[in-house]
């Protein structure tokens, strides 16, 4: 529901208050995961929607914020975190239908923190004007937002070496 609250506002520059809400999803999705891991509440259902929410959030976030001037995100970055998402999704159903654990691995959690963090201060850098913003929240704009590409970038292969070697050794 927050994923819908934040494009609604992206969609009317509301961008302080959509960082805000941004980070209440993000926040609740984090302590759902650790509640469940924690008191041995993992479904199978939960499986397959923390992950589609994860994405919903992310990619909607990502595409927003390209078409939004200045954010720091541009279509091609838009469209890999998208592709990316895609694709390790396909991967994991079509591997955990036959059998196989694809769980996230480390890399691919980090990518979620570091990509959180770019939407966040993407969000709050587009509160200022490009002119009065500080040189720090613009340093710290585009060093998250290119880090997280990388990394999306980086998991995703390893995803798909992960593939490789779990389809090979059936």
């Amino acid at each position: 529901m927050l994923s819908i609250v934040l494009c609604f506002l992206l969609e009317f520059d509301k961008f302080l208050i959509g960082m805000i809400v941004f980070l209440i999803a993000a926040g609740t999705d984090w302590i759902d995961g650790y509640w469940a891991r924690k008191y041995g509440q993992v479904t199978k259902l939960g499986r397959v929607l923390d992950p589609f929410v994860d994405k919903i959030i992310i990619c909607g976030a990502f595409i927003y914020l390209a078409t939004i001037e200045d954010s720091g995100v541009a279509a091609w970055m838009a469209v890999l975190v998208v592709g990316r998402e895609l694709l390790v999704t396909a991967l994991r159903s079509f591997l955990e239908g036959e059998g196989a654990d694809f769980s996230a691995v480390m890399s691919g959690k980090l990518k979620m923190v570091l990509q959180c963090t770019a939407v966040a201060i993407s969000l709050f850098a587009l509160t200022y004007r490009v002119s009065a913003r500080p040189e720090w929240l613009q340093w710290a704009l585009t060093i998250s937002v290119w880090s997280a590409v990388a990394l999306t970038l980086f998991s995703g292969v390893a995803y798909v070496r992960r593939a490789i070697q779990l389809s090979s050794a059936k």
